[in-house]
């Protein structure tokens, strides 16, 4: 069985290296990748849209990053379980008429024993902003910088 660690039961600093490890991984923009962090059946709601397995994950990962350009996120830890844990995140992009956008959200994540995420589920919100109100300007696509700051010192 693929495993996927750290696994469950979380503790506070494997419920962190879980998180910041989704970070680097989304910040890559490599659906195939990101996709191998979901069971096979996983359940995700994201938005208006519910749909299953790695395969649609991949898609939608395509789609997402083929409209969301220059995509930059920032996810913080925000509670933990035995195979849950919650994430608070924030990021930005723009679209292909140059109009930036910062996105708000929750996301709960369900882990099973193996330490792939088989269930997410997100609320996010996208508001529009102008480029000089971006906060996020590391080198992209990549990992955020470990000297970047996270969200709890953001003014929003």
């Amino acid at each position: 069985m693929e495993t996927k660690p750290p696994l469950p039961p979380f503790t506070l600093e494997t419920a962190n290296i879980k998180v910041r490890a989704a970070e680097d991984a989304w910040n890559n923009r490599d659906p195939d990748k990101v996709a191998l962090a979901y069971s096979e059946d996983s359940f995700w709601r994201n938005r208006a849209e519910i749909f299953q397995g790695r395969e649609a994950i991949r898609d939608f990962l395509r789609r997402k990053w083929d409209k969301e350009l220059d995509y930059r996120l920032v996810k913080e830890l925000w509670a933990f379980g035995t195979n849950r844990i919650a994430v608070r995140f924030q990021y930005e992009w723009h679209d292909d008429a140059g109009q930036w956008y910062r996105a708000y959200g929750n996301e709960n994540w369900e882990f099973n024993e193996a330490g792939l995420m088989q269930r997410r589920e997100a609320s996010i919100n996208d508001r529009p902003i102008k480029a000089e109100e971006r906060r996020f300007y590391w080198s992209a696509p990549g990992p955020r910088p470990s000297d970047h700051p996270g969200l709890i010192n953001s003014p929003e």
